[in-house]
């Protein structure tokens, strides 16, 4: 593995990092989030136009054809800003056409996310169930030439701005050969969208109730009853997603906190200069740094095909998810009485924290992947 990145994408950085400082500041993160309405249409046409919206998606379907770790760069500048709205839903819903689409669903959808036509999502929580293939229990049963999807998916990203969820649901009884995904318009008979509120007010979320809801053949996602192995890869390029993010936001939070640290004074004297003050800081960047180095690994990992790439995620989303709610936790506390008023900015990274801990499995979930990769 290259430790340093190219040249090409340390200009996808600061091109991004440039463009959300004068586009999308925390002002406007504050704004858009208390709004309650998501990203303005105008912004996400201004990421289509860039190109960002089709960054993983191939050439041939209109997209930039970059890989995982591309994406890592863009998400940590992201993440630091803490970009509101359903773009990193929007990628994830791509990928999940890239990895198990047939061609047709290919060329009638990869190029309309890529322009910002269509949005995607992934609807994988059940009411009961983990974030897995084993948690699974919409059902799919057969209707005429298609499918009738009956249950409930909970906590899905952007539901409410998608134009299609990718649904795992059941086709039979048999548990090891029964998941298969499926397209699903949700704007189709049977299907109801109720936003629930969370504690991240930066992006929505909502549950989806099927109740018979018919799916045509030619929204089969992948090969019928055969859809663990793709919805695991999905899962494992979500949660490397969601650990870019969390790199950037325990960043940001560290840099707030040592800037306040710097000019803040206590009896004549910056608050900086008591050690107290100094292991916190340095603790905060050993988990960044951290975090980072498992976050980057698993990305190139997915990217190489490495046979550890499963774990490599999993190890990532086990450290990156307690790293970031550690380090926004830490920079309340360095900002004393001030980090807890609604003024300061500091809330909205550790409720960001808070939630994208549990998305798609936390990390004790995760460390017992770990565990049982290990053990086999």
């Amino acid at each position: 593995m290259d430790v340093l990145f190219s040249e090409d994408q340390e200009i996808l950085r600061s091109g991004v990092r440039e463009f959300l400082e004068r586009e999308c500041g925390l002002a406007t993160v504050r704004a858009i989030a208390e709004a309650g309405k998501g990203l303005p249409p105008a912004l996400w046409k201004k990421l289509a136009d860039l190109g960002w919206l089709g960054l993983c998606i191939p050439e041939e379907y209109g997209g930039a054809g970059l890989r995982c770790l591309d994406l890592v760069v863009m998400l940590e500048e992201m993440g630091r800003n803490l970009f509101p709205g359903a773009f990193l839903s929007a990628v994830v819903g791509g990928l999940a056409l890239v990895l198990g689409g047939n061609e047709v669903q290919k060329r009638r959808l990869l190029p309309a996310i890529a322009c910002g036509e269509q949005r995607v999502t992934l609807a994988l929580c059940d009411e009961a169930g983990p974030w897995s293939a084993k948690g699974v229990a919409v059902e799919a049963h057969a209707a005429g030439a298609g499918f009738s999807l009956r249950g409930v998916k909970r906590f899905v990203p952007e539901a409410n701005a998608a134009d299609w969820l990718v649904v795992p649901a059941r086709t039979s009884d048999d548990l090891e050969q029964s998941l298969t995904l499926f397209l699903v318009d949700p704007r189709a008979p049977g299907t109801s969208v109720e936003l629930v509120p969370t504690t991240d007010t930066t992006r929505s979320y909502g549950e989806v109730l099927f109740t018979d809801v018919h799916v045509a053949p030619e929204n089969v996602l992948g090969a019928l009853g055969e859809g663990a192995p793709l919805l695991e890869r999905i899962i494992d390029r979500a949660k490397v997603a969601l650990c870019a993010d969390a790199c950037g936001g325990a960043q940001r939070v560290l840099e707030l906190s040592v800037a306040y640290a710097r000019t803040r004074e206590q009896f004549g004297r910056p608050i900086g200069a008591q050690q107290a003050i100094q292991h916190r800081c340095a603790d905060m960047l050993v988990r960044v740094e951290g975090a980072r180095s498992a976050t980057w690994r698993a990305a190139w990992c997915l990217d190489e095909g490495e046979s550890a790439a499963h774990t490599a995620v999993s190890m990532a989303k086990a450290y990156a998810s307690d790293a970031y709610l550690r380090v926004a936790s830490d920079g309340i506390q360095i900002h004393g009485g001030l980090g807890f008023t609604w003024e300061q900015d500091l809330h909205l990274f550790f409720k960001r924290a808070a939630l994208s801990s549990v998305l798609f499995g936390n990390s004790t979930q995760n460390r017992e992947l770990v565990a049982r990769a290990l053990l086999d």
